[in-house]
């Protein structure tokens, strides 16, 4: 089985934004192949990181990755019970949180996952392994109004109606079980206009069910919620996010909290302080260099917040 090289998104970006000091505590809340991770342990030789990952493979990877560090630890877990889990050993307050969202550039490498689109293999898409939820059942277990809204929320695919339709007509016939069976799929849903434009007809497709067995949006905004609770004063968070809806769902929450309801036409004397500042109004993406050299880079944004 090869596994391509990890080459961490927005890296210099991430460690200037965090505003990396030593003797803190940082939590790399998406630690996969610790690249990230690395580079914010050479700055702070005593200070702590804690990193967070359900997938035994990528903690592998981690700690080969952090073999010549030793003020670190993993917490085997999804990053949702991140904050429970640092209270029960007493870390109450961090100085930094990551957040590189999306499918570990592991999961994708390795067809047996079932995250690609570009490997024939069973459909699964977990990123947790020991969860009991795969893309597998919902394709061929779910219903007709059921595949289409998923389809609808979490891919934005305008033909989820087409598709969901011959999910069930196709798997009356014989089960879907691999992902280039629901390639086909995909494909003979598509007017040939579409399947004509540029990249895979199946992407959207394959986003949502990944979303949906993972319940990635869900636990995102309780994980960011809690993260920013976990910001000791002058802890920033960083999130990087790799298509519409998570961006909207951190956009709107660090709104929320870098603001202040005025009621209008009350004379009043602003006395409260938003919770939050952002560091960045504009999303960071990135440079010309980065987007030729690493092909995962092209989607991402970065958005970054200093608690007050």
């Amino acid at each position: 089985m090869k596994v391509e090289k990890h080459i961490p998104v927005l890296l210099n970006e991430v460690i200037d934004k965090l505003n990396i000091r030593d003797n803190l505590i940082y939590v790399d809340m998406t630690l996969g192949g610790a690249g990230h991770s690395s580079e914010i342990l050479k700055r702070i030789p005593n200070g702590h990181l804690y990193g967070i990952d359900q997938d035994d493979f990528a903690i592998g990877k981690a700690k080969e990755k952090l073999a010549d560090f030793s003020n670190f630890t993993i917490i085997k877990d999804n990053f949702v019970n991140a904050k429970k889990r640092l209270n029960e050993i007493n870390i109450t307050q961090v100085n930094g949180i990551l957040f590189d969202l999306g499918v570990s550039s592991f999961q994708f490498d390795i067809p047996e996952r079932g995250f690609s689109y570009k490997y024939d293999n069973e459909l699964d898409m977990r990123m947790n392994p020991d969860d009991s939820l795969t893309a597998k059942e919902i394709v061929n277990e779910y219903s007709y109004e059921e595949i289409t809204e998923i389809l609808f929320r979490y891919g934005e695919e305008k033909f989820a109606r087409s598709i969901a339709k011959n999910i069930v007509k196709f798997r009356n016939e014989k089960p879907i079980n691999t992902t280039f069976d629901l390639v086909d799929v995909i494909k003979y849903s598509l007017p040939n206009k579409e399947l004509n434009k540029k990249g895979h007809p199946a992407k959207k497709t394959f986003q949502a069910l990944r979303i949906a067995v993972n319940d990635e949006l869900n636990i995102l905004s309780k994980a960011l919620e809690d993260a920013i609770e976990l910001l000791a004063p002058k802890g920033r968070l960083a999130v990087i996010t790799f298509h519409s809806l998570e961006d909207r769902i951190c956009k709107q929450l660090f709104r929320k909290y870098s603001t202040i309801d005025i009621p209008v036409g009350v004379p009043i004397i602003i006395t409260e302080k938003p919770i939050i500042t952002l560091i960045n109004r504009k999303v960071i993406i990135a440079t010309e260099n980065e987007l030729e050299n690493n092909n995962r880079s092209h989607s991402a944004k970065l958005r970054v917040i200093e608690k007050n």
